[in-house]
């Protein structure tokens, strides 16, 4: 797949997405639905993202893309947190909440990866399909074949058998006519001999 530097723009934009987050107030249902629908959007768009970059970057590529993102944003959050703490409400920088930007970002680069892997799953269905088509039509010829050369078989044994009976019964006819041809010779061999000696009787 060839890689165009505009597909890096996608990147670029959930970038600015998860930086985007860090801007949003920590207490999400606290602070009511209008908070929470912009966290929906902002997650919305991180799918789409993961969905585009699947798309132009790959699946294995883009992965790679998307965890640098998801690193890259977290650390600059995290060192501009440290720095302007009093901008973003933190009397007292904890690790706690550190924690939960880190988290913030990394559920929206979650929603990139689950992007990817949807598009991933629904593009090997699609190629998958063909192939899962070529093989039943293979199964179905392979069974057609087998049931043709089945009756092949079955039409050629019941011919083998007329043959065998035929020939069969013309060797017995032979046979019987062999013997009706030794009785008769026997028959008149017999008559010869009587013949022959009522002749020899009168002439004596």
């Amino acid at each position: 797949m060839e890689k165009k530097p505009v597909y890096y723009s996608t990147a670029a934009l959930l970038t600015v997405i998860i930086f985007a987050s860090d801007f949003l107030s920590t207490d999400l249902f606290k602070a009511g639905y209008q908070n929470f629908s912009v966290w929906f959007v902002l997650s919305v768009f991180s799918f789409a993202c993961g969905w585009l970059m699947n798309k132009t970057l790959g699946y294995n590529h883009g992965g790679k893309v998307v965890f640098s993102v998801i690193v890259a944003s977290t650390f600059v959050s995290v060192i501009m947190i440290s720095l302007f703490s009093g901008y973003f409400g933190l009397s007292d920088l904890l690790v706690e909440n550190l924690i939960l930007y880190v988290l913030r970002n990394i559920t929206l680069g979650s929603m990139a990866f689950f992007g990817m892997t949807l598009s991933e799953v629904i593009i090997l269905q699609r190629e998958n399909t063909p192939a899962k088509l070529k093989e039943d039509d293979s199964k179905r010829i392979l069974q057609n074949a087998q049931k043709e050369a089945n009756l092949i078989i079955e039409d050629a044994k019941l011919k083998s058998e007329k043959m065998v009976y035929q020939v069969q019964q013309n060797v017995n006819e032979m046979v019987e006519r062999k013997n009706q041809i030794e009785r008769r010779l026997k028959e008149f061999i017999a008559a010869e001999r009587e013949l022959i000696k009522k002749y020899e009787s009168e002439e004596e």
